[in-house]
Parts: structure tokens; sequence; C-alpha cells
């Protein structure tokens, strides 16, 4: 295996165009590389050529400046500062819509309210479940608008989130879900937007209310947390086109994977795939027992579970499991643990087994 690509950091500031341009500007390489990742990844597992992309492309497009205004202003200009179709731009960010047929389980979620940790800090993190491929195509982005508002996230090239936090103290952290009513109907928000509505949110609530209101095509797993009074607050909430279901904590903690755990009224295709989806969170919840009860939760016992090889290739750890057809292959691309009341982010380049986790801070030094 050849050494991943020193990940890309981008720092950039000003109103939502002058943000996407110079963000497209500076990533244009990896940007492109992306696209014509997804390209291939669009025509061998879902049987989409460039123009049926496209055209879905400008549907997502128009969902998101109806419902998103800022972020699609963004996105305009991030292809144009990187050079790419704006179509093409929208397709990226909405690659779970578009091939969500040939979409397996990704991803494991922790959450722990700052009242059981050994810091007192509310802290987040999970581990990134993707292709191997796409470790390359993925940026730091760093972005300060106009008012102030700071966000940090790791996400791929052309999108404008997936896990990160922001200078309000909202945290967040994701799980791919899948039911037997996604992929249907005209093009909603795309799930990658909404992770974006989330960190431009100022409060926990604001946060809810720009990801549950607007129309869905592919479901999703979010776990939203905010610094506060009393260790602050942290939610789970699933979902899925025309519904959405919520956990809380219980003993300081909430964990996820990839099927739903609430009532939420649709079928879980996670029945049709089976695998470590069905073990991983209840694992990462016993694991952090012991320290959860004892109010001593730390970033090293995340980092301990995320490193956990249960069920080993298939585990809390993902590693490729060469049985599988090249497209359908998985690992740990990234692990990431969030500390929100210090406002900073760790990241392990996955799987995190063999990696150390380097630390960025929301504020620019």
């Amino acid at each position: 295996m050849t050494a991943p690509r020193p990940l890309p950091f981008i720092d950039v500031s000003g109103s939502p165009g002058q943000c996407g341009a110079a963000y497209g500007a500076a990533a244009a390489e990896v940007i492109a590389r992306n696209v014509e990742a997804y390209d291939r990844r669009f025509a061998i597992q879902a049987g989409l050529d460039r123009e049926t992309v496209y055209a879905a492309g400008r549907g997502y497009r128009a969902a998101t400046a109806e419902h998103h205004p800022r972020i699609a202003e963004m996105l305009d200009a991030v292809a144009e500062g990187a050079g790419v179709p704006v179509e093409a731009i929208y397709g990226i960010n909405a690659r779970t819509e578009l091939i969500y047929a040939a979409l397996n389980s990704e991803c494991t979620s922790v959450g722990v309210l700052g009242t059981h940790t050994a810091s007192g800090h509310l802290l987040l993190g999970q581990n990134w479940d993707w292709h191997p491929d796409q470790r390359d195509t993925m940026v730091l982005l760093r972005t300060t608008d106009e008012h102030g508002h700071v966000v940090l996230t790791l996400t791929e090239a052309g999108m404008l989130a997936k896990t990160g936090l922001n200078s309000a103290g909202v945290g967040l952290c994701v799980n791919m879900l899948g039911t037997d009513r996604d992929g249907l109907g005209a093009p909603g928000v795309p799930y990658h937007v909404i992770l974006r509505a989330a960190l431009d949110a100022e409060s926990l609530a604001r946060a809810l209310r720009a990801t549950v209101r607007p129309p869905r095509t592919s479901s999703i797993n979010l776990l939203l947390g905010q610094v506060g009074d009393g260790g602050g607050e942290i939610i789970d909430l699933e979902i899925a086109p025309g519904d959405a279901g919520w956990l809380h904590p219980v003993d300081g903690v909430v964990t996820h994977a990839n099927h739903f755990d609430t009532a939420v009224s649709i079928y879980d295709t996670i029945k049709d795939w089976g695998g470590s989806s069905l073990f991983r969170a209840a694992r990462a919840r016993r694991l952090l027992a012991e320290p959860a009860a004892a109010g001593k939760v730390s970033e090293e016992d995340l980092a301990m579970v995320f490193r956990d090889h249960a069920s080993f290739p298939l585990s809390i750890c993902r590693h490729v499991d060469e049985r599988d057809a090249y497209y359908d292959r998985s690992e740990s691309v990234y692990s990431i643990i969030i500390d929100l009341d210090a406002r900073r982010m760790a990241i392990a380049a996955g799987p995190p087994c063999r990696a150390e986790y380097d630390w960025f801070e929301l504020a620019a030094q």
C-alpha cells in the first residue's frame, strides 16, 4: 500500500462566494481528482454517464439554492474557482444520493457529555469508513465567514463539510443509513449539504432546524453536540426522506453505527446487508462503560475504541477485506476526535491502529 498524500489544509475567509472561490482555487488539483474518481464510480457502480450525473447535479443545485442559498453560493464559487463545471460539484456533493443502491455501511460515531469525561469537556468522535482510493481526495477546510463564524471540517475535496466543529461550540459526526425511500422522488437537499448546514448553525437547535426541515432524497445519521452548562448537550438524529428519529445519551454516552435505532417508519436496508453495523455501536458503548461510570472518559479512551479489532477486518477499526469486490471495499480512512470545549479536532490517517492523532485548532494560529 502506498503512503497517503499529506492532508491539504485550506483556510479561507469572506462571504460565501469569496470563501468558495478561494477554496476552489486552492484545492483545484485535488478537486479535479475527486471529480474524476467519482466519474468512474458513478459509471461502474450506478451505470450513470456524465450527462446523467450533470442533469442530476442541476436538480440538486436547485434544491440547495432554495433551502440553503448561502451554501449554494459557496458551492457555485467552488466550481468557478476550481475550473470545473458546477454540475460536477453538485454531482460529487450528491454522491450518496446517486450511488445509494450500491453503498454498504460506513463509520462508527461516539459522543460523551462533559459530565462523564476526565476533562469535563464534551467529546465527539468517529471512524470515517470509505473506499481507500478516496483517502487522497480529502482536505481539512477552515472557513471564516463575514460575520466571524468559523467552521473546521475534514471533508472530500469539492464538498463543504463532513465531520467537524464551529466557533459556536457545535460539533458533528456522521454515519450513513439506508432505507427503502432513498433515491425516490425529486432531488432533495443532498446529504453533504445538510452536513454543512448543521455546521453553519450557531446553536444546536438551529442545527436541528437546518437538517430536519429541508426535503431529502437519502438517509443520514447526525451525531450533534454543543458545549454549555452541565456538560453540554448531545443528540443523535436519524433522518430519512419524510421522517426523523432521535436518541439521547444514556449514562453520558451515545454511540451509533449504520442502522436505525429509533422507530422511524421506514424499511432499514441494513436488513438486506447485515454486517458489523449490528454490533459496532453496542461494542463501543461497552468499551466506554467503565470510564463513563467513573466520569473519566478521555481522548485516549475514544482512540482505544476507534482502534478496536473485534471481528477484524470488519471491525470498528475497519480494514480492507480482499474478498470484497473492488468498489465494495472500505476501511477507516480517517479517525477523528473532537474536543468541543477546547474547540479543537484530532485526526489520524487510518486505519487508526497504525497512526497517531494530530490536533488542529479551530482558531487561526
